[in-house]
């Protein structure tokens, strides 16, 4: 598990060059794990690659991964990144998208883009989705590592789409991640060699904003009612500062059947005064 200064650490490196990544964060036997569950899941369900060139005609994404394996709950809540990405947002973020990233052989380089463009927001701008590249494969020049301009983030416009950028190759061995402010230029490189290259995208957005995956409809409640809380709350069952995402004045994570985490911010302002008039009383 992370210090709080390694922590730190990484949110600092965020901020300045758009990135960070942290070497082998998960265990071997989680990534085979989670491998051998990709696996099966593509046979059991018959998927196959994507239908559009930006995603890939020779890559399988695979989306609302919740839904398929329990062992797939541990990515979004990993102890080596999500208080990396707490950090940079807050205690209160959300899963924005969780998807697989299989490249196969002859996958073409994706073109440089940043994910926050569609985004009617002046660059550059705070991070609002940090974006985990989880390496299931050793990432390398030849198999599709993501190619990233460091720095880019602080940039005041998007890449011009469909043009050639002088990128960085983010190699790291498989079980190492990679967080990224998602303003940050970016894109999958072409897989050249004669093997599939495994990966997890595992975004997060701040708690205000609404997420890339509908989750709260994506994923049955019968599932959900099985999470751990904290992922019930990164999904969506949550109330960010006590107003956002409220149910007539109810925490949605009632309906798992769970209690309430806080008081909605107009009964918090209330009992604020209550304590203070005792206090002056």
């Amino acid at each position: 598990m992370l210090t709080d200064v390694q922590v730190q650490a990484h949110a600092d490196r965020i901020r300045d060059d758009g990135f960070t990544v942290i070497e082998q964060a998960a265990s071997r036997e989680l990534v085979e794990g989670l491998k051998q569950a990709l696996e099966r899941i593509e046979r059991e369900h018959h998927l196959g690659p994507a239908k559009t060139s930006f995603e890939g005609f020779k890559t399988v994404r695979i989306n609302n991964l919740l839904t398929y394996d329990d062992l797939f709950w541990e990515v979004p809540l990993h102890e080596n990144v999500l208080p990396v990405v707490e950090r940079v947002l807050d205690r209160e973020c959300l899963l924005s998208s969780f998807c697989s990233l299989v490249l196969g052989p002859g996958q073409e380089a994706q073109p440089i883009h940043e994910d926050t463009q569609l985004i009617p927001l002046p660059r550059p701008h705070i991070p609002i989705t940090i974006n985990a590249i989880w390496a299931l494969s050793d990432f390398r020049d030849d198999n599709g590592a993501t190619r990233i301009l460091p720095g880019s983030h602080k940039l005041a416009s998007s890449p011009e789409y469909g043009k050639e950028y002088d990128a960085v190759t983010a190699t790291m061995p498989a079980g190492s991640v990679m967080l990224f402010d998602s303003a940050l230029w970016h894109g999958g490189g072409a897989n050249t060699s004669d093997a599939r290259r495994f990966a997890f995208s595992c975004a997060y957005c701040w708690g205000w904003m609404r997420q890339q995956e509908n989750l709260q409809l994506g994923i049955p409640q019968d599932t959900a009612r099985r999470f751990p809380r904290r992922l019930q709350e990164l999904c969506g069952y949550s109330v960010y500062k006590g107003q956002f995402g409220h149910i007539d004045n109810h925490d949605p994570i009632e309906l798992l059947g769970r209690e309430r985490g806080k008081r909605m911010v107009w009964e918090a302002t209330d009992a604020r005064k209550a304590r203070m008039a005792e206090v002056k009383g």
